[in-house]
């Protein structure tokens, strides 16, 4: 199980030095991967179902890893996640297509349809469109990536035909694809899509409710072949820390990483203690 590292393009760690000086560090302590989070507005005031406050800074997750890729050398760089309808799919592709190139291949896709209806509405995505959109851009990204130029695409909500995009990414086939959610529709959508699953919980427990419901959509949808293996990629979210007792539980689930996320973010030396005391787990 490897270890990795989400959310440090907020709030008090989200600074170009803080940013050099915790990338270095969680390389050192051997993390593997270093994953940003998205939210490109926010309602104001906060509603319930805001993750954040309204003024609390996130920067874009993708203009976050370049910086990220120029300072680290070996952690993988992780989207956790992109809500994917809110962007322009061909835009999109593009951006990670330059990402994957620039750090040598190191990217890792996370995205996901969002829940956040104020977000969504604000840029022009009804919340009954969010999963057919997550679908039909994924397909569409990926024609960009690896389908023979010219280019042509033909799905419900976006279309083209005799166009190309180069550089493609460095990674065969694209970058590797993680699927958000926990819903039946993004259990089917990360079998059917994904190169892997990301989610988050409270404790073993919550996984292994998701773990069901992936089983569940494995035997309703196929999984293409050239896909692979099912990743599991996880973060406990509530309590943050996780104790040494509870990481085997995790490995035992089958969980080929395990991200931390060290809140609240109000202080970069407590993000480093908090790093510098996962890293053994």
């Amino acid at each position: 199980m490897e270890l990795g590292v989400n959310g440090l393009n907020a709030k008090a760690t989200l600074g170009p030095a803080e940013t050099a000086r915790l990338v270095r560090l969680a390389e050192d302590l051997g993390y593997r991967s270093w994953w940003a989070g998205d939210h490109v507005v926010l309602p104001s005031p906060r509603v319930p179902a805001s993750p954040m406050d309204p003024e609390d800074p996130i920067l874009d997750p993708l203009v976050h890893l370049a910086h990220v890729a120029a300072i680290s050398t070996t952690l993988e760089l992780g989207t956790g996640i992109i809500i994917l309808p809110q962007r322009n799919p061909l835009v999109l592709a593009k951006q990670a297509a330059s990402l994957d190139v620039l750090s040598g291949g190191r990217l890792r896709l996370g995205v996901a349809g969002g829940y956040l209806e104020p977000e969504l509405a604000a840029l022009g995505v009804p919340m009954s469109e969010r999963g057919s959109r997550t679908d039909d851009y994924l397909d569409a990204m990926r024609a960009l990536w690896t389908a023979p130029g010219p280019v042509s695409y033909a799905g419900r909500h976006v279309s083209f035909e005799g166009l190309d995009a180069h550089p493609r990414p460095v990674q065969p086939g694209g970058p590797r694809v993680m699927v958000g959610g926990h819903s039946p529709a993004a259990f089917r959508r990360a079998v059917a899509r994904g190169h892997g699953w990301i989610g988050n919980g409270r404790s073993p427990e919550d996984l292994a409710a998701a773990l069901a419901g992936l089983e569940k959509a494995a035997a309703e949808v196929e999984r293409p072949a050239w896909l692979g293996r099912l990743e599991i990629t996880y973060m406990q979210l509530d309590p943050v820390e996780v104790d040494a007792a509870t990481a085997p539980r995790y490995r035992e689930l089958g969980v080929d990483r395990l991200l931390v996320c060290p809140l609240p973010l109000e202080d970069p030396d407590d993000v480093a203690a908090f790093l510098e005391r996962h890293a053994t787990l």
